[in-house]
């Protein structure tokens, strides 16, 4: 067993997102110093925490950094991490283009430092267990995924709207589920996408829905839906897998772990029932992950390939947008649209 004694953390950012993290670092005994442009103070203050005076300061004093602020930054303050010899998580999207993505994997293996992005809907049990029956072949062959996520619109506050900065409803929220579509329905070949409605002048609309349709290169079909609504609008998510033996079901807002539905000779033993998802918490469960890998155990089950991946779906997703075309993710070029 790796041992966790002894960790120190550098936080970046003092956000909403940040007091999750913190409560997963204080449960796992660590040390935590923060640094942000606003915040830092109040939320040292609130959990005991140390506040480092400067990025260069944090960085000198962590054995790794934490990074939870707005998204539009997260490229520069991980390459600083990175160039510090630091090794980096980083919240998705781990930046706004998966050119991006690329120049830092890139130089995190030059560095020798690690980076992992922080995908936390892997490490809801729900999704997992999705995966391992997946991958097992208990529903067969899958053929047709559906996968939603809404919440209540940030958009109406703060960085959210300007597309440039957040990436819009796709880069902010459904990144989840293009994360999930390619994990349990493998490598994507197109995309096509809508929103309605559209964004202006760069400019996204507080209450919005996009819609995005995705072919895989096993012949699975996977449709995505995020949804930014209207204050009060309860946050959900919900996937609905079938395969040429079963269908796996699964609802925030109804269900407390997870449905498995299988034809005769669809599976052999006991129906899969996964740990309730009133557990642990999965952001706990993540930071664990990465900082048993930070200490030279296994590899967490995402890397900064799949945060890139991630990205680049969300750019050609937004392309299909802008230009009412399918996507061809063998020739899509994000600078240039497609090709």
């Amino acid at each position: 067993m790796t041992d966790l004694k002894g960790l120190t953390v550098g936080l970046v950012g003092a956000g909403n997102i940040a007091h999750v993290h913190v409560a997963a670092w204080k449960a796992l005994g660590a040390r935590v110093l923060v640094h942000s442009v606003d915040g830092a103070a109040e939320l040292a203050a609130q959990y005991g925490l140390e506040v480092a005076g400067s990025l260069d300061e944090l960085l000198a004093a962590v054995e790794f950094v934490d990074i939870v602020t707005p998204s539009a930054t997260h490229h520069d303050v991980t390459l600083a991490a990175i160039k510090a010899g630091r090794d980096v998580i980083c919240e998705k999207p781990l930046t706004l283009t998966a050119a991006a993505s690329h120049e830092l994997s890139t130089a995190a293996a030059a560095a020798g430092v690690k980076l992992y992005p922080a995908h936390v809907v892997r490490f809801f049990p729900a999704y997992q267990a999705a995966y391992d029956a997946v991958r097992a072949g208990r529903i067969g062959q899958v053929a047709v995924a559906r996968f939603s996520r809404q919440a209540s619109s940030p958009a109406g506050k703060g960085w959210y709207r300007d597309v440039a900065r957040s990436g819009g409803v796709i880069m902010d929220l459904m990144v989840h589920d293009l994360d999930q579509a390619r994990w349990l329905c493998g490598e994507v070949e197109s995309v096509y996408a809508v929103q309605s409605p559209p964004s202006v002048d760069g400019i996204s609309p507080v209450n919005v829905a996009a819609h995005v349709t995705l072919t895989h290169a096993g012949g699975a079909i996977s449709h995505l839906r995020a949804t930014w609504g209207a204050p009060g609008t309860p946050f959900k998510t919900t996937f609905s897998i079938a395969g040429a033996s079963g269908q796996l079901h699964f609802s925030s807002a109804e269900d407390t772990g997870y449905a498995e539905e299988l034809q005769d000779g669809g599976s052999a033993g006991d129906l899969l029932i996964p740990a309730n998802t009133l557990g642990e918490s999965p952001y706990l469960t993540q930071l664990r992950e990465f900082a048993v890998a930070l200490r030279g155990g296994a590899e967490p089950r995402v890397n900064a390939a799949d945060g890139a991946a991630a990205v680049y779906l969300a750019e050609a997703a937004r392309a299909s947008m802008e230009t009412g075309r399918t996507i061809d993710m063998l020739s899509f070029d994000p600078a240039g649209a497609a090709r």
